[in-house]
């Protein structure tokens, strides 16, 4: 049943379209390219302040400035993700890596909710950086590269 899914999402005239375009695929998956840069980028800014590369700046003025880019790079990563993965949904469903890529994502979405829920006022009232704020930004910096790193082995396997 489930293969009936994709093959139901490949076969779409949404898809057959864009596989079918010289150039839709590709620009699809510059923005989606775009779209991470965005967010592992700010994220990785944000991770670096954690854990003191940055005492200047206060945790509340880079989080103030760099999350909100974190948050608007969504608008870019999943609907051209989802465009992405219709157009090879079956081959998709059955490759590991992608599946280690979406395990990843919802595990550093999982750090950043608890981090958010939990960790922030604290960063924001304490002197220094508090341990569980550098673990957290360890395991976004070890969780987003390894997205990254799934999302270039995607093709290789």
């Amino acid at each position: 049943m489930q293969t009936d899914v994709f093959e139901w999402l490949e076969a779409s005239q949404l898809a057959v379209f864009i596989r079918q375009s010289p150039l839709l695929f590709p620009i699809i998956e510059i923005v989606h390219i775009f779209g991470f840069v965005f967010l592992v980028g700010s994220a990785f800014i944000f991770d670096m302040r954690l854990l003191d590369l940055s005492r200047r700046l206060a945790v509340k003025d880079v989080a103030g400035y760099v999350l909100p880019w974190s948050r608007r790079s969504m608008l870019l990563v999943v609907p051209s993700g989802l465009l992405l993965f219709i157009t090879q949904a079956t081959a998709l469903s059955a490759n590991n890596i992608f599946g280690y890529k979406l395990i990843l994502i919802a595990a550093a979405i999982v750090n950043a909710a608890i981090f958010h829920r939990y960790t922030l006022a604290r960063c924001e009232q304490a002197a220094s950086t508090p341990p569980a704020a550098k673990a957290a930004a360890v395991i976004s910096l070890l969780l987003w590269t390894s997205v990254i790193t799934c999302g270039r082995l995607i093709a290789y396997f």
